[in-house]
């Protein structure tokens, strides 16, 4: 694996939501190990940008183009993309009946790291679950975050991992998430992540973030995720 090119690069991309425009000409690079942050104000389009890499409906890139690893992954469906080794913990996941969280993970081959990722996440109870069905808000965002420990990608997309979890389990998504980027890759590689936070929360858990702020579907400033954290506590959004 040639950890040179960028495991991810948005080179100019700009997305839509049926006519609306909902993101405008986003430049951005993510390196091999490397942990991004997206912060913004609600509506300023952070969750529809991590959707539009994804590949998730109804976000559609009408401008510019992704890429993974260095290949375009732009007009690549869903399963394609994730194959390729992307990866994303949405915010509102669909509940999904009949299909139990272990049918999933034998689903994915990944039954035999079910029973540790799930006690590290404290959802051993929910194994026989159908998946987010009856799960608070907090538990979806645990069990998302059990996927990707399935799923194992080498990019990891976050939408508000912490919103909603108490605060006792903040820490314990906090340390699953550091736990699965410490992990290489098949390859040797090192994973990276991608995560939009309002709290500011889960930056405890990441090795030297960079934050990247978004106004009203642009990337208006990037820096030390911690030192613009801290100024936007003190003088909001627009500093």
């Amino acid at each position: 694996m040639d950890t040179t090119t960028p495991l991810l690069a948005l080179d100019d991309v700009t997305v839509a939501v049926d006519d609306i425009t909902v993101c405008h000409n986003i430049t951005l690079t993510v390196n091999h190990g490397e942990n991004h942050v997206l912060i913004g104000a609600n509506g300023s389009g952070k969750s529809s940008l991590l959707n539009a890499v994804m590949g998730t409906g109804p976000f559609r890139v009408t401008g510019g183009r992704i890429f993974l690893n260095g290949r375009d992954i732009t007009e690549l469906p869903v399963d394609e993309r994730a194959r390729a080794g992307l990866g994303l913990a949405v915010q509102h996941p669909p509940k999904l009946h009949g299909i139990t969280v272990e049918k999933l993970a034998q689903a994915i081959r990944a039954g035999d790291r079910l029973p540790s990722a799930a006690e590290n996440l404290d959802l051993s109870q929910f194994l026989d679950r159908d998946v987010h069905c009856g799960f608070s808000g907090g538990e979806m965002r645990r069990f998302e975050m059990l996927k990707l420990h399935l799923q194992r990608p080498a990019m990891c997309l976050l939408d508000e991992p912490e919103s909603g979890v108490d605060l006792e389990h903040v820490s314990v998504v906090g340390r699953a998430l550091a736990d699965l980027l410490q992990t290489p890759c098949a390859d040797g590689s090192a994973r990276s992540a991608l995560v939009v936070t309002h709290t500011g929360f889960i930056l405890d858990h990441l090795d030297s973030p960079i934050a990247h702020l978004m106004s009203d579907g642009r990337l208006t400033d990037s820096g030390d995720a911690r030192d613009m954290l801290a100024r936007v506590r003190t003088d909001g959004w627009a500093a």
